[in-house]
């Protein structure tokens, strides 16, 4: 792992330490936030999927129904039927927020509260099988609505789930190492620099301890020459 190319100082170590810590804290919260967003997508995905078949299960049903409807009448009477809708829907879109993200929140309301409204035409010329496909098509809408919303949560929580695991492996497997060798490069540089200032220091020291014995002999050497002269006379 290449190391960050900074100057191996103190001041530098110390600011690279800090850096480290909130790496690896950072770290730690995006693996808890992954393994939550996981746990509830896979909750979420077996509520989908159940739901999901309920949903084929009557849509079957509806589509079984329309079919026998088209049989037993003409397609201009079933288009003539169903061309002039006596009910609207207003669809209300909200946001919930999961882990930091917003999904959607899907909610409806009927123009009409009459129940009889839900079918634009009259029973005259129209074929019973008519009535039960869009009956049960008015009773499925909801579900329908509440499966949108909750594939559209999952897709989101997906996309969010490679994101941070993204973020997880730059932190585990680039920054963090990063940091680690960094500040063990400085740590070796400056133990050398103290090893090296040690050695000079030594050095130094000798040489002011040789020349402290030289200046010493050198002292006895005058005092002894005095002493022998004294002496003599």
């Amino acid at each position: 792992m290449a190391r960050l190319n900074v100057n191996p100082t103190r001041m530098v170590l110390a600011n690279l330490k800090k850096q480290l810590n909130v790496a690896v804290r950072g770290h730690k919260l995006m693996k808890d936030k992954r393994d939550e967003l996981m746990k509830r997508f896979l909750d979420l995905a077996r509520e989908n999927k159940k739901l999901r078949e309920e949903v084929e299960a009557q849509l079957m049903e509806v589509y079984a129904s329309f079919s026998v409807a088209s049989a037993v009448m003409t397609p201009s009477m079933m288009e003539e039927a169903l061309m002039y809708p006596k009910q609207g829907v207003e669809l209300q879109v909200g946001s919930k927020n999961i882990m930091s993200v917003d999904v959607p929140v899907f909610n409806f309301e009927t123009t009409s509260t009459e129940a009889g409204n839900i079918y634009p035409y009259g029973f005259a010329n129209t074929s019973g099988e008519l009535d039960t496909a869009i009956e049960k098509l008015s009773g499925i809408f909801p579900t329908m609505l509440k499966l949108a919303a909750m594939e559209k949560e999952a897709n989101m929580l997906s996309d969010e789930i490679e994101k941070t695991r993204r973020r997880v492996n730059a932190l585990e497997y680039v920054k963090i190492p990063q940091y680690q060798e960094t500040i063990r490069y400085i740590k070796m540089k400056l133990d050398e620099d103290e090893r090296g200032t040690q050695t000079r220091l030594q050095k130094v020291k000798d040489m002011m301890l040789k020349e402290a014995i030289e200046e010493k002999r050198e002292k006895d050497q005058e005092a002894m020459a005095q002493f022998v002269s004294d002496t003599s006379s």
